[in-house]
């Protein structure tokens, strides 16, 4: 989805949890709840995957608008064209199709909090638009004249270099320092030590509590999931716990069940590694990586599964890692899967995957 609203009941209900002991995070829970109590605007940044959303959540949670809307918006998964109504609402004719009146974003969120996810794809003209609201603080839907007050807390977010972008000449500097008062700078799993393992057994038991199964973590699979670079962060990890489960449940993993990329000299048995690292060519050790990448039989829980279900969460994981693999180039993917670029588009919109797929 482009955009999620959630009402005052939903957020007190359920507050986001920001796991982690390491140093960088109990900093960063520390940081949030100082500025949580504030309306000053924040810029969330981080590499994609690392929570900038739970970071937004959290920050909505821990202040005083925690009663009232939050209202998500992702600026890179909806047209230009239609960015402008989607923030501030249109009136009836105001354009082709404009059959209503309709409310946007910043009327959804009222006295809220507004997430704009993704701040660096939003296009030049509409930077100008945002930028006169955060200075005005009011706004007029478009094809009105009725002037509204705009008293959403901002909190934006990127996973890119806007001072970079600045430099191109494709990100205003002005709207920069005006989104900039704080900074909120999100660490890389990577860099989190024993936080990707408490993440992993979290994700784990949350896997379990839903009805998917059980694994057990064998020997070695800690300290590979520990030594790996995790470029997709947060997600990239609750995304292979969830395959685990999938295709292991009821079952322990072992280092073999753990993706081909993650299985460097650090996380192979002894032998094998010192192997790899004096670069044999025996055609054995080649044999025997073989052996390792190959994934193992799934167990049936004793509970008995959902096929069904079991089968299109196995056929969502597939599709998702090729397009990953393939940078979202449906071709290339559907290449990677044997399949027909149409029956995959198909699939890609049977699971709503993707937006940027191409």
């Amino acid at each position: 989805m482009s955009s999620t609203t959630i009402n005052a009941e939903e957020v007190a209900a359920a507050e986001p949890l920001l796991l982690g002991e390491s140093a960088q995070m109990v900093a960063l829970r520390a940081l949030l709840r100082r500025v949580a109590g504030a309306d000053s605007t924040v810029l969330v940044q981080g590499e994609s995957g690392t929570g900038k959303e739970l970071v937004a959540r959290l920050l909505h949670a821990w202040s005083p608008r925690a009663g009232r809307p939050f209202v998500a918006v992702n600026c890179g998964a909806i047209p230009g064209e239609l960015m402008e109504s989607e923030l501030f609402g249109h009136e009836r004719g105001a354009f082709t199709g404009a059959q209503s009146a309709r409310k946007g974003r910043f009327e959804l969120a009222g006295r809220g909090t507004l997430f704009l996810d993704e701040i660096a794809e939003m296009s030049p003209a509409l930077q100008v638009k945002l930028l006169r609201v955060l200075q005005e603080r009011c706004f007029e839907r478009v094809g009105g004249s009725e002037t509204l007050a705009a008293g959403a807390r901002i909190v934006a977010a990127t996973h890119r270099d806007l001072e970079q972008l600045i430099e191109l000449g494709r990100f205003r500097e002005d709207l920069y320092y005006r989104l900039h008062v704080v900074p909120v700078q999100i660490p890389a799993l990577r860099d989190r030590g024993e936080d990707i393992l408490l993440l992993a057994e979290h994700a784990l038991r949350g896997l379990e509590a839903s009805g998917l199964g059980r694994v057990r973590l064998g020997d070695g699979v800690p300290q590979a999931l520990l030594a790996y670079a995790w470029p997709g962060n947060v997600r990239e990890l609750h995304n292979l716990m969830e395959r685990l489960v999938i295709l292991h449940a009821g079952a322990t993993v072992q280092l073999r069940d753990l993706p081909p990329k993650m299985l460097g000299p650090q996380a192979l048995p002894q032998g094998l590694a010192q192997a790899a690292d004096a670069g044999s060519d025996d055609d054995g050790l080649h044999d025997l990586m073989q052996l390792v990448a190959e994934p193992a039989e799934p167990v049936l829980p004793a509970q008995g599964i959902d096929l069904r279900a079991y089968l299109e969460r196995i056929e969502r994981s597939l599709i998702e890692q090729a397009l990953q693999a393939s940078q979202n180039v449906i071709a290339h993917a559907a290449a990677r899967l044997g399949l027909r670029r149409t029956t995959l588009v198909e699939k890609i919109r049977k699971y709503n995957l993707r937006e940027g797929a191409e």
